[in-house]
């Protein structure tokens, strides 16, 4: 892999917010680490996707923001958006109940695509913890420094932008909560859209509705979830 992989292809507007994070030391021990990694295992996504929830989410359009933990693990899953994935790609259980909780919710019926890019498109930054992931290895990729990056991201968002409406789905979302300015931002939190824990608390939450009424009462407009 040619280490210009992983140079940051990233909007303007986030190269202005975060210019000093790419300069950081361990962002370059990152860079290093994803050089190394991809010559000996597959990694998810592809490199020009790495950074798709910036392209798709400029720093000046973010109104909501969902966190997720990892890319997906198998094979052309991930797309650099968070619980997402490509045209043609089966939806994974989680996407499928988020999906049918926009049912409930809105009335709107479940898509036979997976593909989130209209969201982000609309202002919905769908940021992972961790940007990459090797195949088949979920949790593969923490500790390396996409968490000190990504938690960069929050913290700027929190400090330079108001009203911005934070999704937090389980407990590692959750877990950055203290990176947000609750003052300043509204935090819905719910179990994880996960089969395993998506019926004890993320259906019914309607944070989807929600998340459109603060928006409308500030002014912005509303994301149209189908």
């Amino acid at each position: 892999m040619e280490t210009a992989t992983i140079n940051p292809v990233i909007h303007e507007s986030w190269k202005e917010a975060l210019g000093e994070e790419f300069a950081k030391p361990y962002f370059a021990t990152l860079k290093q680490f994803l050089v190394e990694e991809r010559k000996k295992h597959v990694v998810y996504p592809p490199g020009k996707q790495i950074f798709s929830a910036f392209n798709h989410t400029h720093f000046d359009n973010v109104k909501v923001v969902i966190l997720g933990q990892d890319p997906y693990h198998g094979p052309g899953q991930a797309n650099g958006l968070c619980f997402s994935v490509s045209d043609g790609i089966k939806m994974p259980p989680s996407l499928v109940n988020i999906f049918k909780e926009i049912n409930s919710d809105l009335g709107y019926p479940i898509p036979t695509t997976g593909n989130l890019e209209r969201w982000a498109d609309q202002g919905v930054l769908l940021l992972n913890a961790m940007l990459t992931v090797r195949a088949n290895e979920p949790g593969s990729h923490q500790g390396k420094g996409w968490e000190t990056f990504t938690d960069s991201v929050i913290q700027r968002i929190s400090k330079e932008k108001t009203g911005v409406v934070f999704l937090l789905w389980g407990r590692y979302a959750q877990a950055k909560e203290q990176l947000i300015d609750a003052t300043k931002h509204h935090i819905l939190k719910a179990a994880h859209p996960s089969p395993f824990s998506a019926y004890n608390g993320f259906m019914g939450c309607k944070h989807f509705s929600k998340a459109n009424e603060l928006l409308k009462s500030q002014g912005k407009k509303e994301i149209d979830w189908r």
